[in-house]
């Protein structure tokens, strides 16, 4: 009479008094590959494989580079593979390294199973007329980031900013859903408050998707 593994995870291993049944054999073994961490080419692979999943399943998605394990009720990401830095390539009236920050870059990483924006470094911030404007409507992106990169809806971050010129030590950072970053806050147009720093930085914001 079959019996099950010593670990509890259900897999049926053949007992000595059983009939010799190559197929069964292979059956139990195969029992063990929705119990092992799976791979699939990606989410979309993943689900057309997997069409009632079971609480505890574990699968690497390679297009996403995401470990995810199912809860009993959804695909929720585990972990994240590497995600590279990437630089964030700013509009005219911009420039990386504001501050001495280092250029301006983001990356997508796994915060608390939350799949989350991080930036780093800072921009420097050019104005122009009296009051002093801020270019590009406060835009520093000159393309917008990826897909992966943008959240659903708008996401607004406090960011610090230099008190040289400015009465405020913070500014806002709106990361749009059409993937744009958008400084919020400076000297508007018809305004007289003195809220113009020369740069902002980056370090240590994230945003969720």
């Amino acid at each position: 009479m079959p019996t099950t593994d010593t670990y509890g995870q259900g897999v049926q291993i053949a007992s000595l008094t059983d009939a010799p049944n190559a197929e069964t054999l292979a059956q139990n073994l195969a029992a063990m590959v929705s119990r092992s961490n799976m791979r699939f080419a990606s989410a979309a692979a993943r689900n057309a494989a997997i069409t009632s999943p079971v609480a505890g399943m574990v699968a690497f998605l390679t297009a996403e580079k995401l470990f995810t394990g199912y809860d009993g009720t959804a695909w929720v990401v585990l972990a994240a593979g590497t995600s590279a830095w990437t630089t964030i390539p700013l509009a005219s009236g911009f420039s990386h390294n504001g501050n001495d920050n280092g250029s301006a870059q983001y990356r997508v990483v796994n915060l608390f199973g939350e799949m989350t924006v991080m930036l780093q470094g800072g921009i420097d911030i050019t104005y122009s007329g009296s009051p002093a404007v801020i270019s590009n409507g406060g835009v520093i992106t000159s393309s917008p980031l990826p897909p992966a990169a943008r959240p659903g809806s708008r996401r607004t971050v406090p960011a610090s900013c230099s008190a040289v010129t400015s009465d405020s030590l913070t500014l806002k950072l709106d990361a749009q859903s059409d993937g744009h970053l958008r400084i919020v806050g400076t000297t508007a147009s018809n305004a007289t408050e003195r809220i113009t720093p020369p740069w902002i930085s980056l370090a240590g914001l994230f945003y969720s998707l």
